[in-house]
């Protein structure tokens, strides 16, 4: 069936919408790339976690083990928690008060947060700070992907949801620069690198008091005049009826459905379902946020002293960010298959040579030699590119663009939640993971980056180009295994109304 051509033109504001809420990425991803960085820093080992500074200290420690400590890796899991249980309230805001609103509560948790961890005089300080980030992590991760699917035209669908996870990445580059500038003002060079996380939320803010609300959502909220007025200031043109038609049919559907979390539940809404759980699972099974979280402490125990595992995170902070824009460019010309696939292969060869020049080279109490660790930053940046241009923003675009409407807040808050679990168990064990299994650790990641590939050629369709609004017909239903979940159709359509 051929898609339909919707009119729409690039104007000064949808542009500006997207940037402006593109920063709930930059604030998520600054929260990513700070605390690594902080975990590393003397000071704040010496104030918080003063027995891992000692063990820092010993030469003859076990090069895997010295930041094994469950409470500092709490000191950065405690946010994914705390996102994992908001996202779900998150959902019921999105859907009583819209996209917007929950944009904005986003930022205000998030900046108490800023403001409570770099003030945080103790331990329980500073994990209530981490809290109140997760929380708006939690509110934001699940309001900024759904408000850029909604709002962006159907062809540039994939590069506008995208520009979420090039915020993440420009938002990690960014907190290893801060930490590589504050990393040398002592006692208090913690405190600023945590206390510039409000800055990308302020912006979010007020980005948040300019921006539309997305026309399915005004709709869905019945207010169908102020939909169609800001479908056609998003698109540019008068002439939108087309396009609102199916968002009147997808919103009329929605309304007749009034447990949404049940319906989530039923067999017909399980291919979305599986696929947004899967590709959360899957990402952080990669291990980019082992690496991303701990950049500057893996790179201390392969031998770097703490300016230049710094200086090395920065590298691969760049590298992270330049390749997102390889997806933007490709994911609605290639396709998103493509590059989950290609990605897997790359991922796969640059883990399991980590692990084997770290299983053959790094001893528990030596150091690599320089021209092993310069390899090892090369392949960590290899990996991260190809992480940058698939499997890191197409697990946010494809959870976001594949559910219906009825579901798509619910089954969307399945999705960030089963990413904050699963984030928050990498965050809370890898360091203990790479005490206990050592090199072994890049081998685990790389059997989960084979099976990754495998889901993708069996189970993953492609989506591009297809209505948002109109994938249940077009995608699931064509597809040789998920057509199975829907009843045979018999020529009429009919609703479960759960």
């Amino acid at each position: 069936m051929a898609n339909p051509v919707y009119k729409s033109k690039i104007t000064a504001y949808v542009f500006l919408s997207w940037i402006l809420a593109a920063f709930g990425g930059l604030m998520f991803g600054y929260d990513i790339g700070i605390s690594g960085g902080v975990s590393g820093m003397d000071d704040f080992l010496i104030k918080f976690f003063p027995t891992v500074y000692e063990r820092k200290m010993h030469a003859s420690e076990n090069n895997y083990c010295k930041y094994d400590d469950q409470l500092l890796q709490l000191f950065t899991s405690s946010l994914y928690l705390a996102a994992l249980v908001s996202s779900f309230f998150a959902s019921k805001a999105c859907t009583l008060f819209g996209r917007k609103p929950t944009i904005l509560m986003a930022s205000s948790f998030f900046i108490a947060g800023a403001g409570l961890s770099a003030g945080s005089e103790t331990n329980w300080m500073l994990i209530l700070g981490r809290i109140l980030f997760g929380i708006g992590v939690g509110f934001g991760n699940e309001a900024v992907p759904l408000f850029l699917t909604e709002i962006a035209p159907v062809h540039l669908r994939g590069a506008v949801n995208i520009l979420f996870q090039l915020f993440v990445t420009i938002g990690i580059f960014i907190a290893n620069l801060v930490n590589y500038a504050t990393s040398t003002m002592h006692p208090n060079g913690w405190r600023v690198s945590l206390g510039l996380a409000a800055v990308p939320a302020f912006i979010l803010l007020i980005g948040s008091l300019i921006i539309t609300e997305t026309p399915s959502s005004l709709v869905e909220r019945q207010k169908p005049e102020i939909g169609k007025k800001a479908l056609q200031k998003i698109r540019g043109v008068d002439d939108v009826d087309a396009e609102f038609e199916e968002i009147l049919h997808a919103c009329e559907i929605a309304r007749q459905v009034k447990q949404p979390f049940k319906k989530l539940m039923k067999k017909s809404s399980m291919p979305p379902l599986i696929i947004a759980v899967c590709l959360q699972v899957f990402q952080q099974f990669t291990g980019i946020n082992a690496i991303m979280f701990y950049a500057p402490v893996l790179f201390q125990t392969l031998g770097f002293k703490s300016d230049a595992s710094l200086l090395s995170s920065v590298i691969t902070g760049l590298v992270n960010v330049s390749s997102t824009f390889v997806s933007i460019i490709l994911v609605d010309r290639a396709g998103r298959r493509m590059l989950l696939l290609q990605a897997c292969v790359q991922m796969f060869i640059s883990q399991i040579a980590i692990g084997a020049i770290l299983q053959t080279h790094l001893s528990a109490t030596g150091s690599l030699d320089k021209g092993l660790a310069a390899l090892v930053v090369i392949l960590v940046c290899t990996f991260v590119m190809s992480f940058a241009w698939s499997w890191g923003p197409l697990g946010w675009l494809i959870p976001s663009e594949t559910f219906p409407l009825e579901t798509r807040t619910a089954g969307f808050a399945f999705a960030v939640s089963s990413n904050m679990l699963f984030t928050f168990l990498i965050a809370q064990a890898f360091l203990s993971m790479m005490c206990h299994m050592q090199a072994f650790i890049f081998y685990f990641f790389s059997a989960w980056i084979l099976i990754m590939g495998i889901f993708v050629i069996f189970l993953l369709p492609e989506t591009k180009g297809v209505p948002i609004d109109s994938m249940e017909e077009r995608v699931w239903k064509q597809h040789p295994v998920w057509k199975n979940f829907f009843p045979a159709s018999d020529g009429s359509k009919t609703y479960d109304m759960a």
